[in-house]
């Protein structure tokens, strides 16, 4: 299994997997990550690859010490979805 990654250079958390890649873009504002927009590739839509970037993104922001705020509508689902990863949200 890929790991998320942090692609700075397009202000991006990216997880690829089936040689395609799924994204969550994002800003850094302090310690927070902003986050507005979450996608994966259709071919990739309905295999958990969206919830494991998602994990891979909270992994990050512990790691990180950094909180989150999800803007995008997908990401605000996800973390109510799963109360256990909250402990990130700002």
């Amino acid at each position: 299994m890929s790991a998320v990654t942090d692609n700075a250079k397009l202000f991006r958390f990216e997880l690829i997997e089936e040689g395609q890649t799924a994204f969550a873009n994002y800003r850094r504002n302090g310690a927070e990550i902003v986050i507005p927009h979450v996608e994966a590739p259709p071919r990739l839509r309905g295999k958990g690859t969206a919830d494991r970037l998602m994990r891979g993104v909270v992994e990050i922001a512990r790691r990180e010490r950094l909180t989150v705020v999800p803007l995008c509508s997908y990401a605000a689902t996800w973390f109510r979805r799963h109360r256990d990863q909250q402990d990130v949200l700002r």
